[in-house]
């Protein structure tokens, strides 16, 4: 009996022993499973926080661009309000010019389109205050224009037109002219005249 019991006792043993095996077996892998599924997890959170970042940099920088645009934007508005200030300053400067500087920028103004002309024979416009300037000047403007040029020409002084000041030229027959209106020069020379206007007021 004794030879029996002792081998039940051995079974148990052996089964108790494969009982404990399978038991730390099984909870050995339900860690390596646990661990894992955590890391997968802890990836997923890195993974979503780096997108979050880099969806937040791009943001960033589409507001900083923006806003800088939005600057220049404001800036350019300002300088050419600036500059449109200066332009009209300019023309009604030019509107108003005293006799004793206005008369010789005339001649001058005539000269060049004389020379671009190549004509003998010219008719002159302007607004009715400079026709009326010249005609009361006529022959001292023929004299100063012959002077710069070396030769005479034959000038006559046209209808008034609407100008702010300065002179249209133009050969007899009306065909060919030079504009040297304080518009025209302005409109010609923008360019430039901005550019000038630009470095002085914002360097």
């Amino acid at each position: 009996m004794e030879g029996a019991e002792l081998i039940i006792q051995e079974i148990n043993r052996e089964a108790e022993q494969k009982i404990q095996y399978i038991l730390s077996e099984a909870q050995k892998e339900a860690e390596k499973i646990r661990e894992e599924a955590r890391k997968r997890a802890q990836a997923r959170a890195e993974w979503i926080l780096r997108k979050a970042q880099t969806q937040a940099e791009i943001e960033k920088q589409r507001i900083i661009a923006n806003a800088k645009l939005e600057i220049r934007k404001k800036r350019l508005e300002v300088q050419e309000a600036l500059i449109q200030e200066v332009i009209t300053a300019l023309r009604e400067r030019l509107a108003e010019l005293p006799e004793e500087e206005y008369f010789p920028m005339l001649v001058d103004l005539t000269l060049k389109a004389v020379e671009e002309l190549g004509s003998d024979s010219v008719v002159v416009k302007s607004n009715e205050k400079t026709i009326e300037l010249l005609r009361g000047r006529l022959e001292e403007f023929k004299k100063a224009l012959a002077e710069k040029l070396g030769r005479d020409v034959e000038v006559t002084l046209g209808e008034p037109i609407t100008t702010i000041g300065g002179i249209l030229v133009e050969i007899p027959d009306g065909t060919v002219r030079v504009d040297n209106t304080f518009e025209a020069r302005i409109e010609r020379f923008e360019g430039e005249l901005r550019a000038a206007i630009a470095k002085a007021l914002f360097g």
